[in-house]
Protein backbone atom coordinates (compact mmCIF):
# COMPACT_ATOMS: atom_id res chain seq x y z
CA UNK A 1 0.00 0.00 0.00
CA UNK A 2 2.80 2.43 0.95
CA UNK A 3 4.59 1.95 -2.37
CA UNK A 4 1.38 2.66 -4.30
CA UNK A 5 0.70 5.76 -2.21
CA UNK A 6 4.16 7.14 -2.91
CA UNK A 7 3.93 6.25 -6.62
CA UNK A 8 0.57 8.00 -6.99
CA UNK A 9 1.55 11.05 -4.91
CA UNK A 10 2.73 14.33 -6.37
CA UNK A 11 6.38 13.52 -5.66
CA UNK A 12 5.95 10.00 -7.03
CA UNK A 13 4.44 11.31 -10.26
CA UNK A 14 7.42 13.63 -10.73
CA UNK A 15 9.92 10.80 -10.09
CA UNK A 16 8.09 8.50 -12.51
CA UNK A 17 8.03 11.16 -15.22
CA UNK A 18 11.67 12.25 -14.83
CA UNK A 19 12.87 8.63 -14.86
CA UNK A 20 10.90 7.83 -17.99
CA UNK A 21 8.82 5.25 -16.15
CA UNK A 22 11.81 3.28 -14.83
CA UNK A 23 11.15 4.21 -11.20
CA UNK A 24 7.88 3.71 -9.32
CA UNK A 25 6.46 1.85 -12.30
CA UNK A 26 2.85 1.31 -13.27
CA UNK A 27 1.78 -2.06 -14.71
CA UNK A 28 1.87 -0.62 -18.24
CA UNK A 29 5.53 0.33 -17.73
CA UNK A 30 6.74 -3.13 -16.72
CA UNK A 31 8.39 -5.49 -19.24
CA UNK A 32 6.00 -8.33 -18.50
CA UNK A 33 2.87 -6.27 -19.23
CA UNK A 34 0.74 -7.67 -22.08
CA UNK A 35 -1.28 -5.07 -23.96
CA UNK A 36 -4.91 -6.10 -24.55
CA UNK A 37 -5.27 -6.91 -28.25
CA UNK A 38 -8.07 -4.38 -28.76
CA UNK A 39 -5.71 -1.50 -27.88
CA UNK A 40 -3.23 -2.42 -30.61
CA UNK A 41 -3.21 -0.92 -34.08
CA UNK A 42 -4.57 -3.35 -36.73
CA UNK A 43 -1.08 -3.92 -38.12
CA UNK A 44 0.22 -4.95 -34.69
CA UNK A 45 -2.66 -7.11 -33.49
CA UNK A 46 -1.84 -10.71 -32.69
CA UNK A 47 -3.03 -13.47 -34.98
CA UNK A 48 -4.73 -16.63 -33.72
CA UNK A 49 -2.15 -19.07 -32.40
CA UNK A 50 0.52 -16.46 -31.74
CA UNK A 51 2.09 -16.43 -28.32
CA UNK A 52 1.01 -13.22 -26.59
CA UNK A 53 4.14 -12.88 -24.51
CA UNK A 54 6.57 -13.31 -27.36
CA UNK A 55 4.53 -11.07 -29.66
CA UNK A 56 4.50 -8.33 -27.08
CA UNK A 57 8.20 -8.71 -26.46
CA UNK A 58 8.96 -8.44 -30.16
CA UNK A 59 6.66 -5.47 -30.63
CA UNK A 60 8.16 -3.43 -27.79
CA UNK A 61 11.75 -4.65 -27.91
CA UNK A 62 11.63 -6.57 -24.65
CA UNK A 63 12.95 -10.03 -23.93
CA UNK A 64 10.23 -12.69 -23.61
CA UNK A 65 9.12 -13.17 -20.04
CA UNK A 66 8.34 -16.73 -19.04
CA UNK A 67 5.96 -15.63 -16.33
CA UNK A 68 4.01 -13.18 -18.44
CA UNK A 69 0.30 -13.71 -18.11
CA UNK A 70 -2.13 -13.43 -20.94
CA UNK A 71 -4.71 -10.76 -20.26
CA UNK A 72 -8.10 -11.71 -21.53
CA UNK A 73 -9.40 -9.06 -23.84
CA UNK A 74 -12.21 -7.37 -21.94
CA UNK A 75 -15.55 -7.01 -23.67
CA UNK A 76 -15.97 -4.02 -25.90
CA UNK A 77 -16.93 -0.99 -23.85
CA UNK A 78 -19.28 1.79 -24.71
CA UNK A 79 -19.02 5.50 -24.13
CA UNK A 80 -22.02 7.65 -23.28
CA UNK A 81 -22.19 11.17 -24.61
CA UNK A 82 -23.66 13.05 -21.68
CA UNK A 83 -24.19 16.65 -20.82
CA UNK A 84 -21.29 17.91 -18.71
CA UNK A 85 -21.60 17.14 -15.00
CA UNK A 86 -19.51 18.01 -12.04
CA UNK A 87 -17.92 15.52 -9.72
CA UNK A 88 -20.27 16.47 -6.89
CA UNK A 89 -23.22 16.01 -9.23
CA UNK A 90 -22.00 12.57 -10.17
CA UNK A 91 -21.54 11.64 -6.52
CA UNK A 92 -25.02 12.69 -5.59
CA UNK A 93 -26.40 10.98 -8.66
CA UNK A 94 -24.81 7.83 -7.26
CA UNK A 95 -26.24 8.40 -3.81
CA UNK A 96 -29.64 9.21 -5.27
CA UNK A 97 -29.34 6.28 -7.66
CA UNK A 98 -33.00 6.26 -8.41
CA UNK A 99 -32.84 9.81 -9.79
CA UNK A 100 -32.06 9.93 -13.50
CA UNK A 101 -30.72 12.99 -15.25
CA UNK A 102 -32.28 13.63 -18.60
CA UNK A 103 -30.35 14.79 -21.64
CA UNK A 104 -28.34 11.72 -22.59
CA UNK A 105 -27.71 11.12 -26.25
CA UNK A 106 -27.43 7.78 -27.96
CA UNK A 107 -24.74 5.30 -26.94
CA UNK A 108 -21.82 5.22 -29.36
CA UNK A 109 -19.45 2.23 -29.49
CA UNK A 110 -15.81 3.16 -29.01
CA UNK A 111 -13.33 0.34 -29.74
CA UNK A 112 -10.39 2.33 -28.35
CA UNK A 113 -12.02 3.41 -25.08
CA UNK A 114 -9.66 3.21 -22.10
CA UNK A 115 -11.68 2.38 -19.01
CA UNK A 116 -11.40 0.42 -15.77
CA UNK A 117 -10.39 -3.22 -16.22
CA UNK A 118 -13.60 -4.62 -14.83
CA UNK A 119 -15.39 -3.93 -11.56
CA UNK A 120 -12.40 -5.00 -9.46
CA UNK A 121 -9.72 -2.84 -11.09
CA UNK A 122 -7.27 -2.08 -8.23
CA UNK A 123 -6.50 1.39 -9.64
CA UNK A 124 -10.13 2.45 -9.18
CA UNK A 125 -10.21 4.43 -5.90
CA UNK A 126 -13.51 2.77 -4.98
CA UNK A 127 -11.66 -0.59 -4.98
CA UNK A 128 -8.84 0.43 -2.67
CA UNK A 129 -8.61 -1.42 0.62
CA UNK A 130 -10.49 0.05 3.56
CA UNK A 131 -7.20 0.79 5.29
CA UNK A 132 -5.91 2.74 2.29
CA UNK A 133 -9.16 4.67 1.85
CA UNK A 134 -9.22 5.53 5.56
CA UNK A 135 -5.64 6.82 5.37
CA UNK A 136 -6.41 8.96 2.31
CA UNK A 137 -9.54 10.29 4.05
CA UNK A 138 -7.33 11.31 6.98
CA UNK A 139 -5.00 13.13 4.56
CA UNK A 140 -7.88 15.03 2.96
CA UNK A 141 -9.16 16.00 6.41
CA UNK A 142 -5.66 17.15 7.40
CA UNK A 143 -5.48 19.31 4.28
CA UNK A 144 -8.86 20.88 5.03
CA UNK A 145 -8.01 21.40 8.70
CA UNK A 146 -4.71 23.09 7.79
CA UNK A 147 -6.51 25.74 5.75
CA UNK A 148 -9.55 26.23 7.97
CA UNK A 149 -7.46 26.81 11.08
CA UNK A 150 -5.87 29.71 9.23
CA UNK A 151 -9.06 31.74 9.48
CA UNK A 152 -9.54 32.16 13.22
CA UNK A 153 -6.01 31.54 14.47
CA UNK A 154 -5.54 35.08 13.18
CA UNK A 155 -7.95 36.46 15.80
CA UNK A 156 -5.32 35.85 18.48
CA UNK A 157 -3.01 38.23 16.63
CA UNK A 158 -5.50 41.11 16.40
CA UNK A 159 -4.59 42.84 19.71
CA UNK A 160 -0.87 42.70 18.88
CA UNK A 161 -1.46 44.03 15.35
CA UNK A 162 -3.46 46.96 16.73
CA UNK A 163 -0.65 47.85 19.10
CA UNK A 164 2.33 47.42 16.76
CA UNK A 165 0.86 49.07 13.69
CA UNK A 166 -1.41 51.53 15.52
CA UNK A 167 -4.57 50.50 13.64
CA UNK A 168 -8.20 50.28 14.72
CA UNK A 169 -10.00 47.08 15.66
CA UNK A 170 -11.96 47.18 12.41
CA UNK A 171 -8.79 47.48 10.32
CA UNK A 172 -7.10 44.65 12.21
CA UNK A 173 -10.20 42.47 11.85
CA UNK A 174 -10.04 42.90 8.07
CA UNK A 175 -7.39 40.16 8.10
CA UNK A 176 -10.11 37.69 9.11
CA UNK A 177 -12.72 39.17 6.77
CA UNK A 178 -10.49 39.14 3.68
CA UNK A 179 -9.43 35.55 4.35
CA UNK A 180 -13.04 34.34 4.56
CA UNK A 181 -14.05 36.36 1.51
CA UNK A 182 -11.11 35.01 -0.52
CA UNK A 183 -11.87 31.36 0.14
CA UNK A 184 -15.37 32.04 -1.15
CA UNK A 185 -14.05 33.63 -4.35
CA UNK A 186 -11.24 31.14 -4.94
CA UNK A 187 -13.38 28.08 -5.82
CA UNK A 188 -15.02 30.02 -8.65
CA UNK A 189 -11.64 30.04 -10.43
CA UNK A 190 -9.61 27.18 -8.97
CA UNK A 191 -12.11 24.38 -8.29
CA UNK A 192 -13.16 23.95 -11.95
CA UNK A 193 -9.52 23.16 -12.72
CA UNK A 194 -9.87 20.04 -10.57
CA UNK A 195 -12.68 18.85 -12.83
CA UNK A 196 -10.33 18.82 -15.82
CA UNK A 197 -9.20 15.20 -16.33
CA UNK A 198 -5.79 16.33 -17.53
CA UNK A 199 -5.15 17.92 -14.10
CA UNK A 200 -7.31 16.28 -11.45
CA UNK A 201 -7.27 16.96 -7.71
CA UNK A 202 -3.65 16.69 -6.65
CA UNK A 203 -1.86 19.24 -8.86
CA UNK A 204 -4.32 21.96 -7.82
CA UNK A 205 -4.24 20.90 -4.16
CA UNK A 206 -0.46 20.82 -3.91
CA UNK A 207 0.42 23.89 -5.99
CA UNK A 208 -2.08 26.07 -4.13
CA UNK A 209 -1.01 24.66 -0.75
CA UNK A 210 2.62 25.40 -1.55
CA UNK A 211 1.69 28.97 -2.52
CA UNK A 212 -0.31 29.20 0.71
CA UNK A 213 2.80 28.31 2.72
CA UNK A 214 5.09 30.67 0.79
CA UNK A 215 2.68 33.59 1.24
CA UNK A 216 2.64 33.05 5.02
CA UNK A 217 6.25 34.27 5.18
CA UNK A 218 5.43 37.91 4.24
CA UNK A 219 2.76 37.90 6.97
CA UNK A 220 5.18 36.68 9.64
CA UNK A 221 7.79 39.25 8.58
CA UNK A 222 5.37 42.11 7.78
CA UNK A 223 6.38 45.65 8.71
CA UNK A 224 3.02 47.28 7.97
CA UNK A 225 -0.67 46.41 8.05
CA UNK A 226 -1.12 46.66 4.28
CA UNK A 227 1.22 43.71 3.74
CA UNK A 228 -0.66 41.63 6.31
CA UNK A 229 -4.07 42.32 4.73
CA UNK A 230 -2.86 41.71 1.17
CA UNK A 231 -1.26 38.39 2.02
CA UNK A 232 -4.25 37.29 4.11
CA UNK A 233 -6.47 37.69 1.05
CA UNK A 234 -4.02 35.82 -1.15
CA UNK A 235 -3.61 32.93 1.30
CA UNK A 236 -7.37 32.60 1.63
CA UNK A 237 -7.69 32.52 -2.16
CA UNK A 238 -5.06 29.83 -2.66
CA UNK A 239 -6.33 27.78 0.29
CA UNK A 240 -9.85 27.58 -1.11
CA UNK A 241 -9.61 24.34 -3.19
CA UNK A 242 -9.17 22.23 -0.07
CA UNK A 243 -12.29 23.76 1.48
CA UNK A 244 -14.42 23.59 -1.66
CA UNK A 245 -13.63 20.14 -3.05
CA UNK A 246 -12.46 18.12 -0.05
CA UNK A 247 -15.90 16.53 0.09
CA UNK A 248 -15.69 15.63 -3.60
CA UNK A 249 -12.36 13.91 -2.95
CA UNK A 250 -14.04 11.87 -0.22
CA UNK A 251 -16.70 10.89 -2.72
CA UNK A 252 -14.01 9.72 -5.14
CA UNK A 253 -12.91 6.94 -2.82
CA UNK A 254 -16.01 5.89 -0.87
CA UNK A 255 -19.13 4.19 -2.28
CA UNK A 256 -22.51 5.94 -2.07
CA UNK A 257 -23.64 3.79 0.85
CA UNK A 258 -20.79 5.17 3.01
CA UNK A 259 -20.58 8.68 1.62
CA UNK A 260 -22.88 10.41 4.12
CA UNK A 261 -20.85 9.03 7.03
CA UNK A 262 -17.41 10.03 5.70
CA UNK A 263 -18.65 13.46 4.65
CA UNK A 264 -19.77 13.88 8.24
CA UNK A 265 -16.28 13.03 9.48
CA UNK A 266 -14.76 15.43 6.95
CA UNK A 267 -17.13 18.19 8.06
CA UNK A 268 -16.23 17.66 11.72
CA UNK A 269 -12.56 17.81 10.72
CA UNK A 270 -13.20 21.07 8.88
CA UNK A 271 -14.96 22.58 11.89
CA UNK A 272 -12.04 21.54 14.09
CA UNK A 273 -9.95 24.25 12.44
CA UNK A 274 -12.01 27.22 13.66
CA UNK A 275 -12.44 25.48 17.03
CA UNK A 276 -8.75 24.78 17.68
CA UNK A 277 -7.48 27.99 16.09
CA UNK A 278 -8.19 30.25 19.09
CA UNK A 279 -6.90 27.58 21.51
CA UNK A 280 -3.57 27.18 19.72
CA UNK A 281 -3.13 30.83 18.80
CA UNK A 282 -4.10 32.43 22.10
CA UNK A 283 -1.31 30.91 24.18
CA UNK A 284 1.29 31.69 21.49
CA UNK A 285 0.14 35.32 21.19
CA UNK A 286 0.14 35.73 24.97
CA UNK A 287 3.67 34.36 25.32
CA UNK A 288 5.44 35.52 22.14
CA UNK A 289 3.37 38.21 20.44
CA UNK A 290 1.14 38.44 17.37
CA UNK A 291 3.62 36.88 14.91
CA UNK A 292 3.67 33.51 16.65
CA UNK A 293 0.13 32.39 15.80
CA UNK A 294 1.06 33.06 12.17
CA UNK A 295 4.25 31.07 12.71
CA UNK A 296 2.18 28.17 14.01
CA UNK A 297 0.04 28.30 10.89
CA UNK A 298 3.23 28.25 8.80
CA UNK A 299 4.48 25.16 10.65
CA UNK A 300 1.17 23.30 10.32
CA UNK A 301 0.83 23.94 6.60
CA UNK A 302 4.52 23.27 5.91
CA UNK A 303 4.15 19.85 7.49
CA UNK A 304 1.04 19.27 5.38
CA UNK A 305 2.93 20.15 2.18
CA UNK A 306 5.70 17.64 2.89
CA UNK A 307 3.43 14.88 4.19
CA UNK A 308 0.82 15.16 1.44
CA UNK A 309 3.41 15.50 -1.34
CA UNK A 310 4.75 12.11 -0.26
CA UNK A 311 1.57 10.19 0.48
CA UNK A 312 -1.58 11.78 -1.00
CA UNK A 313 -2.55 9.89 -4.19
CA UNK A 314 -4.74 11.17 -7.00
CA UNK A 315 -8.35 10.22 -6.29
CA UNK A 316 -10.20 11.62 -9.32
CA UNK A 317 -11.15 8.62 -11.48
CA UNK A 318 -11.13 10.40 -14.88
CA UNK A 319 -7.60 11.70 -14.21
CA UNK A 320 -6.32 8.25 -13.23
CA UNK A 321 -7.74 6.87 -16.49
CA UNK A 322 -6.27 9.72 -18.55
CA UNK A 323 -2.81 8.94 -17.18
CA UNK A 324 -3.36 5.26 -17.99
CA UNK A 325 -4.37 6.21 -21.54
CA UNK A 326 -1.22 8.35 -21.89
CA UNK A 327 0.95 5.40 -20.89
CA UNK A 328 -0.88 3.09 -23.31
CA UNK A 329 -0.58 5.58 -26.17
CA UNK A 330 3.15 5.79 -25.58
CA UNK A 331 3.44 2.02 -25.33
CA UNK A 332 1.38 1.09 -28.39
CA UNK A 333 1.77 4.10 -30.63
CA UNK A 334 -2.02 4.12 -30.99
CA UNK A 335 -3.02 7.79 -30.81
CA UNK A 336 -6.71 6.87 -30.92
CA UNK A 337 -6.74 5.49 -27.38
CA UNK A 338 -8.90 7.82 -25.32
CA UNK A 339 -10.90 7.84 -22.10
CA UNK A 340 -14.56 8.83 -21.90
CA UNK A 341 -13.57 12.12 -20.26
CA UNK A 342 -11.12 12.92 -23.06
CA UNK A 343 -13.74 12.21 -25.71
CA UNK A 344 -16.25 14.44 -23.95
CA UNK A 345 -13.76 17.25 -23.40
CA UNK A 346 -12.90 17.35 -27.12
CA UNK A 347 -16.36 18.81 -27.77
CA UNK A 348 -16.03 21.55 -25.14
CA UNK A 349 -14.76 25.03 -25.88
CA UNK A 350 -12.92 27.42 -23.59
CA UNK A 351 -16.02 29.62 -23.56
CA UNK A 352 -18.26 26.82 -22.34
CA UNK A 353 -15.83 25.93 -19.57
CA UNK A 354 -15.63 29.57 -18.43
CA UNK A 355 -19.42 29.84 -18.46
CA UNK A 356 -19.69 26.69 -16.40
CA UNK A 357 -17.29 27.93 -13.73
CA UNK A 358 -18.06 31.66 -13.56
CA UNK A 359 -21.44 32.62 -15.01
CA UNK A 360 -23.64 29.66 -14.15
CA UNK A 361 -23.20 29.88 -10.33
CA UNK A 362 -24.45 33.47 -10.47
CA UNK A 363 -27.40 32.56 -12.70
CA UNK A 364 -28.38 29.66 -10.48
CA UNK A 365 -28.23 31.85 -7.38
CA UNK A 366 -31.44 33.55 -8.60
CA UNK A 367 -33.34 30.29 -8.19
CA UNK A 368 -35.71 30.66 -5.16
CA UNK A 369 -34.48 27.40 -3.62
CA UNK A 370 -30.82 28.34 -3.95
CA UNK A 371 -31.33 31.97 -2.98
CA UNK A 372 -32.77 30.91 0.36
CA UNK A 373 -30.09 28.28 0.92
CA UNK A 374 -27.35 30.84 0.21
CA UNK A 375 -28.81 33.44 2.59
CA UNK A 376 -29.70 30.96 5.31
CA UNK A 377 -26.34 29.21 5.41
CA UNK A 378 -24.61 32.56 5.12
CA UNK A 379 -26.40 33.78 8.23
CA UNK A 380 -25.65 30.58 10.19
CA UNK A 381 -22.01 30.78 9.09
CA UNK A 382 -21.84 34.48 9.95
CA UNK A 383 -23.02 34.00 13.54
CA UNK A 384 -20.38 31.32 13.96
CA UNK A 385 -17.66 33.83 13.07
CA UNK A 386 -19.42 36.64 14.91
CA UNK A 387 -18.90 34.70 18.10
CA UNK A 388 -15.14 34.88 17.72
CA UNK A 389 -15.58 38.58 18.51
CA UNK A 390 -18.01 37.95 21.39
CA UNK A 391 -15.88 35.37 23.23
CA UNK A 392 -13.23 37.88 24.38
CA UNK A 393 -16.01 40.14 25.72
CA UNK A 394 -17.38 37.27 27.77
CA UNK A 395 -14.35 35.35 28.96
CA UNK A 396 -11.78 38.18 29.13
CA UNK A 397 -13.91 41.10 30.29
CA UNK A 398 -16.58 39.34 32.37
CA UNK A 399 -14.83 36.21 33.68
CA UNK A 400 -11.29 37.67 33.52
CA UNK A 401 -9.65 34.73 31.76
CA UNK A 402 -6.11 35.32 30.54
CA UNK A 403 -5.55 35.68 26.81
CA UNK A 404 -4.39 32.07 26.50
CA UNK A 405 -7.10 30.52 28.67
CA UNK A 406 -9.82 32.50 26.89
CA UNK A 407 -9.44 30.19 23.88
CA UNK A 408 -10.18 27.03 25.87
CA UNK A 409 -14.01 27.47 25.91
CA UNK A 410 -13.97 26.61 22.20
CA UNK A 411 -13.14 23.04 23.20
CA UNK A 412 -16.76 22.64 24.27
CA UNK A 413 -17.58 22.33 20.56
CA UNK A 414 -15.68 19.03 20.44
CA UNK A 415 -17.95 17.45 23.02
CA UNK A 416 -21.14 18.52 21.27
CA UNK A 417 -19.59 17.67 17.90
CA UNK A 418 -18.87 14.07 18.91
CA UNK A 419 -22.40 13.57 20.18
CA UNK A 420 -23.86 15.19 17.08
CA UNK A 421 -21.92 12.95 14.73
CA UNK A 422 -23.09 9.80 16.53
CA UNK A 423 -26.70 10.98 16.26
CA UNK A 424 -26.19 11.82 12.59
CA UNK A 425 -24.86 8.32 11.85
CA UNK A 426 -27.79 6.67 13.65
CA UNK A 427 -30.19 8.88 11.71
CA UNK A 428 -28.60 7.87 8.41
CA UNK A 429 -28.59 4.17 9.25
CA UNK A 430 -32.02 3.75 10.83
CA UNK A 431 -34.07 6.45 9.10
CA UNK A 432 -32.61 7.44 5.72
CA UNK A 433 -31.24 4.07 4.58
CA UNK A 434 -34.55 2.18 5.05
CA UNK A 435 -36.42 4.90 3.15
CA UNK A 436 -33.95 4.59 0.31
CA UNK A 437 -34.48 0.84 0.29
CA UNK A 438 -38.28 1.18 0.23
CA UNK A 439 -38.12 3.73 -2.59
CA UNK A 440 -35.87 1.43 -4.61
CA UNK A 441 -38.12 -1.58 -3.98
CA UNK A 442 -41.17 0.39 -5.15
CA UNK A 443 -39.26 1.86 -8.11
CA UNK A 444 -40.01 5.39 -6.92
CA UNK A 445 -37.76 8.39 -6.43
CA UNK A 446 -36.41 9.68 -3.13
CA UNK A 447 -37.61 13.30 -2.81
CA UNK A 448 -34.65 15.65 -2.12
CA UNK A 449 -36.72 17.56 0.47
CA UNK A 450 -36.40 14.58 2.81
CA UNK A 451 -32.77 15.62 3.24
CA UNK A 452 -33.96 18.81 4.96
CA UNK A 453 -35.73 17.02 7.82
CA UNK A 454 -32.77 16.71 10.16
CA UNK A 455 -31.61 20.26 9.40
CA UNK A 456 -35.07 21.60 10.18
CA UNK A 457 -35.09 19.83 13.54
CA UNK A 458 -31.52 20.91 14.31
CA UNK A 459 -32.25 24.55 13.49
CA UNK A 460 -33.84 24.84 16.96
CA UNK A 461 -30.34 24.64 18.44
CA UNK A 462 -29.29 27.96 16.84
CA UNK A 463 -31.60 30.38 18.73
CA UNK A 464 -31.39 28.22 21.86
CA UNK A 465 -27.59 28.39 21.85
CA UNK A 466 -27.47 32.12 21.12
CA UNK A 467 -29.95 32.97 23.91
CA UNK A 468 -28.20 30.86 26.55
CA UNK A 469 -24.82 32.29 25.61
CA UNK A 470 -26.06 35.88 25.58
CA UNK A 471 -28.12 35.97 28.78
CA UNK A 472 -25.95 33.63 30.87
CA UNK A 473 -22.79 35.68 30.28
CA UNK A 474 -22.71 37.66 33.54
CA UNK A 475 -20.53 37.53 36.67
CA UNK A 476 -23.31 35.98 38.76
CA UNK A 477 -23.53 32.94 36.48
CA UNK A 478 -20.77 30.32 36.39
CA UNK A 479 -18.60 30.42 33.25
CA UNK A 480 -19.52 26.85 32.34
CA UNK A 481 -23.08 27.92 31.45
CA UNK A 482 -22.17 30.19 28.49
CA UNK A 483 -19.70 27.51 27.35
CA UNK A 484 -22.51 24.94 27.28
CA UNK A 485 -24.72 27.45 25.49
CA UNK A 486 -22.06 28.08 22.85
CA UNK A 487 -21.44 24.35 22.40
CA UNK A 488 -25.10 23.84 21.51
CA UNK A 489 -24.53 25.86 18.35
CA UNK A 490 -22.49 23.09 16.74
CA UNK A 491 -25.34 20.56 16.34
CA UNK A 492 -27.28 23.29 14.57
CA UNK A 493 -24.55 24.43 12.17
CA UNK A 494 -23.31 20.90 11.44
CA UNK A 495 -26.69 19.29 10.71
CA UNK A 496 -28.03 22.31 8.82
CA UNK A 497 -24.97 22.38 6.59
CA UNK A 498 -25.13 18.64 5.94
CA UNK A 499 -28.82 18.68 5.10
CA UNK A 500 -28.89 21.84 2.96
CA UNK A 501 -25.76 21.10 0.94
CA UNK A 502 -26.83 17.53 0.19
CA UNK A 503 -30.29 18.85 -0.67
CA UNK A 504 -28.82 21.36 -3.15
CA UNK A 505 -26.75 18.68 -4.86
CA UNK A 506 -29.73 16.30 -4.94
CA UNK A 507 -32.15 18.88 -6.31
CA UNK A 508 -29.71 20.15 -8.97
CA UNK A 509 -27.72 17.02 -9.88
CA UNK A 510 -26.74 18.21 -13.36
CA UNK A 511 -25.51 21.58 -12.04
CA UNK A 512 -24.42 20.64 -8.53
CA UNK A 513 -20.88 22.01 -8.83
CA UNK A 514 -22.14 25.40 -10.00
CA UNK A 515 -24.86 25.50 -7.35
CA UNK A 516 -22.44 24.56 -4.56
CA UNK A 517 -19.79 27.01 -5.80
CA UNK A 518 -22.38 29.80 -5.77
CA UNK A 519 -23.44 28.81 -2.26
CA UNK A 520 -19.84 28.88 -1.09
CA UNK A 521 -19.34 32.35 -2.60
CA UNK A 522 -22.50 33.87 -1.12
CA UNK A 523 -22.19 32.40 2.36
CA UNK A 524 -18.51 33.37 2.61
CA UNK A 525 -19.32 36.90 1.44
CA UNK A 526 -22.04 37.28 4.07
CA UNK A 527 -19.95 35.70 6.82
CA UNK A 528 -16.90 37.82 6.01
CA UNK A 529 -18.75 41.05 6.86
CA UNK A 530 -20.03 40.11 10.32
CA UNK A 531 -16.71 40.06 12.22
CA UNK A 532 -16.14 43.72 11.21
CA UNK A 533 -18.96 44.94 13.44
CA UNK A 534 -19.18 42.02 15.87
CA UNK A 535 -17.58 43.68 18.88
CA UNK A 536 -19.40 47.01 18.44
CA UNK A 537 -22.66 45.11 17.86
CA UNK A 538 -22.47 43.37 21.24
CA UNK A 539 -21.03 46.40 23.05
CA UNK A 540 -23.77 48.66 21.68
CA UNK A 541 -26.78 46.40 22.28
CA UNK A 542 -25.39 44.31 25.12
CA UNK A 543 -24.77 40.58 25.03
CA UNK A 544 -28.35 39.70 26.03
CA UNK A 545 -30.33 42.00 23.68
CA UNK A 546 -27.86 41.42 20.83
CA UNK A 547 -28.24 37.67 21.20
CA UNK A 548 -32.02 38.03 21.37
CA UNK A 549 -32.00 39.88 18.05
CA UNK A 550 -29.94 37.16 16.42
CA UNK A 551 -32.19 34.48 17.90
CA UNK A 552 -35.27 36.25 16.56
CA UNK A 553 -33.83 36.35 13.06
CA UNK A 554 -32.96 32.65 13.38
CA UNK A 555 -36.54 31.78 14.32
CA UNK A 556 -37.86 33.75 11.35
CA UNK A 557 -35.53 31.84 9.04
CA UNK A 558 -36.72 28.56 10.58
CA UNK A 559 -40.21 29.36 9.29
CA UNK A 560 -38.85 29.89 5.78
CA UNK A 561 -36.82 26.71 6.18
CA UNK A 562 -40.03 24.80 6.95
CA UNK A 563 -41.72 26.30 3.90
CA UNK A 564 -38.84 25.14 1.73
CA UNK A 565 -39.21 21.63 3.16
CA UNK A 566 -42.96 21.68 2.58
CA UNK A 567 -43.13 23.34 -0.84
CA UNK A 568 -39.66 22.83 -2.29
CA UNK A 569 -40.97 20.26 -4.75
CA UNK A 570 -43.30 22.90 -6.24
CA UNK A 571 -40.39 25.29 -6.80
CA UNK A 572 -38.33 22.53 -8.41
CA UNK A 573 -41.13 21.73 -10.85
CA UNK A 574 -41.08 25.35 -12.05
CA UNK A 575 -37.31 25.45 -12.49
CA UNK A 576 -35.53 24.61 -15.73
CA UNK A 577 -32.39 23.65 -13.80
CA UNK A 578 -33.72 21.55 -10.92
CA UNK A 579 -34.49 17.87 -11.11
CA UNK A 580 -38.20 17.13 -10.78
CA UNK A 581 -39.38 13.53 -10.27
CA UNK A 582 -41.61 12.23 -12.98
Amino acid sequence: MVQDLIRDSTLGQIINYVSGGRLLRYPEQRPEYVVPDRFLLPSAQRKPGDGPASDTATLYGEAPCEKAKTSASPPEKEIKRESSKSTMATLVADVESQQKVQGEDEVIPDPYLVDWDGDSDPDNPRNWSLRKRAFVAFEISLLTFSIYIGSVIYTSSIPGLMTEFNVSLTTATLGLTLYILAYGIGPMVLSPLQELPILGRNPVYMVTLLLFVILQIPIVTATNMRAVLTMRFMTGFFGSPALATGGASMGDIFPPSQLAYVLGIWAIGALSGPILGPVIGAFAAEAKGWRWPMMELLWITSFSVVFLSLFLPETYGPTILVRRAQRLRKLTGNAELRTAAEREQESQTVGSIMFESLARPILLAKEPVLAFANIFLGFVYAIFYLWFEAFPLVFNDIYHFSEGVSGLPFLGFFVSGAITYVVYCLYQKYHIAPRFARAAAQNTEFAPEIRLEIGLMASVFIPTSVLIFGFASRPSVHWIVPIIGAALYLPGIFLIFQSVLIYIASAYPAYAASALAGNDLFRSTIASVFPLFGRSFFEGLGLGPGSALLAGISVALMVVFWMLYKYGHVLRQRSKYAHSPR
